[in-house]
């Protein structure tokens, strides 16, 4: 299975960390390009290259992880994401002040799901501070918790797998509607390191 990110910030470097660790290949791209890249990836070893965003769109999971103001171009690119696992990590926020934007009814990844026509989206690694999600997801006598939502059963079971196999404990809140009213920013779960204590 092939991953690939759609931004190359804090987050997807933390996650992009995590899946090389797993043994996992992964394309990670950016608006900048590839040359802007190759510095980074390097840090990652050989499971990790630089490309462009419509190839990292080709992998079979692909993690978004950019400003919420440039998300519907993006995914409005392509007409069709053909079943493709969407990893939305993307928070509905304005800057500088931080605060949620105002999205009416629907929930930031129901408005993902919209624009991506034919993908199948997960809301996922949105809630953790990038340094604690970089960090060993074994603490203590347990895991770090990253929790999801979804309306594709599959896809979920795939994103749960993939967790475990990069050392972190997934945890299904629900729809994207309900579960992605949890994983909101400002919401519950934001900002919180929880740990799934093994027995």
């Amino acid at each position: 299975m092939k991953i690939g990110t759609i931004g190359a910030g804090r987050i997807a470097k933390a996650f992009t960390k995590h899946a090389a660790n797993a043994g996992y290949n992964v394309i990670m791209s950016n608006k900048s390009g590839t040359d802007a890249l190759d510095a980074t990836v390097k840090t990652f070893g050989s499971k990790v290259k630089a490309g462009t965003v419509d190839e990292a769109s080709e992998a079979d999971i692909i993690l978004l992880s950019i400003p919420w103001t440039e998300v519907s171009e993006v995914l409005h690119k392509k007409k069709s994401w053909n079943g493709k696992i969407i990893l939305d990590s993307t928070n509905a926020i304005s800057f500088p002040s931080f605060k949620p934007l105002d999205l009416g009814e629907k929930t930031s990844s129901e408005i993902v799901a919209a624009a991506a026509q034919g993908a199948r989206v997960v809301k996922a690694f949105n809630t953790i501070e990038a340094a604690t999600l970089a960090s060993d997801p074994n603490e203590g006598k347990g895991k770090r918790v990253v929790v999801i939502s979804g309306d594709d059963a599959a896809a979920k079971a795939e994103v749960l797998q993939l967790l475990d196999k990069m050392g972190f404990a997934g945890i299904d809140l629900g729809s994207l509607a309900s579960g992605g009213k949890l994983q909101g920013f400002g919401g519950p779960f934001t900002g919180n390191n929880i740990i799934k204590i093994l027995k």
